[in-house]
């Protein structure tokens, strides 16, 4: 197809290209016939993704919940400095 038929191009046509496939030409789906549409935020603004509230979530403990308590004596852990594998990874300058 040259650039000329793709300015002439019908508006109701578009030229798909999906990964592994070479392009092709396509009708366009009209969004609003789909049956999940009500789901979309162009039918509701409400449905939009709000990545602000997504991200403030914060795990809060109910009264019900239950949990596992461990008590660990520091003198017996394992300093730091036994797990540098590398010497010069000391962290200092």
């Amino acid at each position: 197809m040259t650039v000329d038929e793709l300015a002439v191009l019908d508006g109701a046509m578009c030229i798909l290209q999906v990964r592994g496939v070479r392009p092709f030409k396509s009708k366009k789906y009209d969004i609003t016939k789909h049956p999940m549409y009500k789901y979309l935020s162009d039918h509701n603004p409400k449905n939009a993704f709000n990545i602000e509230r997504f991200l403030s979530t914060k795990l809060r403990a109910k009264p019900t919940d239950m949990f596992e308590v461990y008590e660990i004596d520091m003198d017996d852990a394992v300093p730091a400095e036994a797990f540098i594998t590398n010497p010069k990874d000391t962290g200092q300058p």
